[in-house]
This record gives C-alpha cells, structure tokens and sequence, in this order.
C-alpha cells in the first residue's frame, strides 16, 4: 500500500496536531506498505532528510515495536535503550532526536502507520502528551476510513458501470447521501471537511462540468431527493422541518432551471453535484 497525496495531507495535519498539542517540536510519520514495513514519508520541525523515505519493519526499532504491538511506545533517550533495537541509530542520531514517542494508527484492528514526536534532548515523555499524540492518531484512523470507504465505493461503481448505471452506482449513491446527512451533526470542523471531501471524491467522474452554484444545503435536500426520499423523509433525516426542505428545493430548482424534481436531479448530476 502506498501513500497518495490526499493521504499524504491527512498525516501531514496530523503531524501538525500532534506538534500543537504536545509542544513537541517535531513529528513525523508514514503508512504501512506491503507486508510488514511501515516508510517514513512526511516530516514537520525536522533539520535534515536523515529519516525522509526510511522504511521501519514491524518489530525493529521504536516504530517496528509499536507496529508489532499495536500500542504506543516511548523511549527517553533513544541511542541507549534497551526497550528497542538499534537499526536506525544512525538516521535518528543525524537528525539528533533523543526522547521518542511514536502512536500507532489503527483502521479497522490493523495497524496503517506510526506517527511520532521527538525531542532533541532525553527528558520523560508521556502522560498528557501521549494522550495527544494518541488523539492525533485517531483523527488521522477516522481520515483514513471515510477515504477507503470512499475509494472503494467508487471503484464499485465504476465496475457496475462508469456511466452512472448499475448497482454500484446505486451504493454510491445512497452513501454520498447518507454522507451529506451526516456532515452538519458532526461538531469537529475537521472532520465534518473530511466527510464532505469524501462526498466529492464520489463525484469526481462529473467533476468536469460546469457547476451551478448550489448551496451546502441545497445539495443535501437534492441527495435525498435522489434516493427516493419525500420532503419529511428528508427533513427527518437532515434535521430541518418540511418547509425548510421544499424552500431549498425551491431555490434548487430554479438555479437549476428545473421544472420537476426529477429533472433537478437530473441536472444536479450532469453539473457533478451528485454522483
């Protein structure tokens, strides 16, 4: 498994959270590859590239033993532990990093990546700022999910037809609306981005259309319309009373220059606002 660029953002963020949080001044970390290899990919607050593109393996050295364990695991001066093995001293001695704590990140009860925070001097790390890093790690583990769900649902639909058609695109469908639905309940602004990224990511095939502008709910209200759902159904299920719901229709329609609901679906999918 490699690292796309989408992914390669959501570890950078993280790496950036857990700097924040911890105070920490530089973090780093990457996915797992095929087999039982974890690379380093990115890196924040480092002074050199000594450990851009090292490739850990599950049980050597401090990120192998929190991949092989599956829990966190922190060193306070990491040339002259003896909780670890010594493999990549030398990458680690040149960027100079002397107490470690490295998390690991766990999608689904398998180990994807390691992200750490390091000092450059050996003081104890732990108690708060392991709980950050460990938070760090779930927000990136939450990501990684809503983009593998993402991923696979699009790749089904492509299977079951890359014209729209078929049961794939059907299963596409009912998750980008349940997804739109979801996205407004959820309080973290970052998450609630990411969720709504997925949503685009299901609509990327149309992307290259021109769009009417529509607003975020106005989308919402045309998903629901879309899988079959009247205006309660989709009130219940955004939130909203009725009324609210056929006002955006309304509004929906009319940037749409529909006439029905059926043709605002329609011309929501042609302008790649719906998959």
């Amino acid at each position: 498994m490699t690292t796309d660029a989408s992914d390669a953002v959501e570890i950078r963020d993280a790496l950036l959270r857990l700097r924040r949080g911890t105070g920490l001044p530089i973090a780093f970390g990457g996915l797992m590859e095929a087999g039982q290899r974890m690379r380093i990919s990115e890196l924040s607050g480092t002074a050199t590239h000594a450990l851009r593109s090292l490739a850990v393996t599950s049980g050597t050295g401090l990120g192998g033993k929190t991949v092989a364990l599956s829990r966190p695991c922190v060193v306070t001066d990491y040339s002259a532990s003896r909780q670890i093995s010594h493999e990549y001293d030398a990458p680690v001695a040149a960027e100079g990093l002397r107490s470690v704590l490295a998390v690991p990140v766990v999608v689904r009860h398998r180990v994807r990546g390691v992200l750490y925070g390091a000092l450059r001097t050996a003081l104890p790390l732990g108690g708060r700022m392991l709980d950050v890093a460990m938070e760090a790690a779930r927000d990136l583990e939450r990501a990684l999910v809503v983009r593998d769900e993402a991923r696979t649902l699009a790749s089904e639909a492509a299977a079951g037809g890359g014209d729209g058609t078929g049961p794939g695109w059907e299963q596409v469908r009912e998750a980008h609306t349940a997804l739109r639905a979801l996205a407004p309940r959820i309080a973290d602004p970052e998450l609630r981005a990411e969720l709504l990224g997925a949503c685009a990511l299901l609509t990327a095939e149309s992307a290259g259309s021109p769009r009417v502008g529509l607003a975020p709910r106005e989308v919402d209200v045309l998903a629901c319309v879309a899988a079959g759902a009247t205006n309660a159904v989709a009130a219940e299920r955004l939130g909203v009373t009725p009324e609210t719901v056929k006002g955006y229709l309304r509004s929906a329609m009319r940037k749409l220059r529909a006439r029905t609901r059926g043709e605002a679906v329609v011309a929501a999918r042609r302008a790649g606002w719906l998959p």
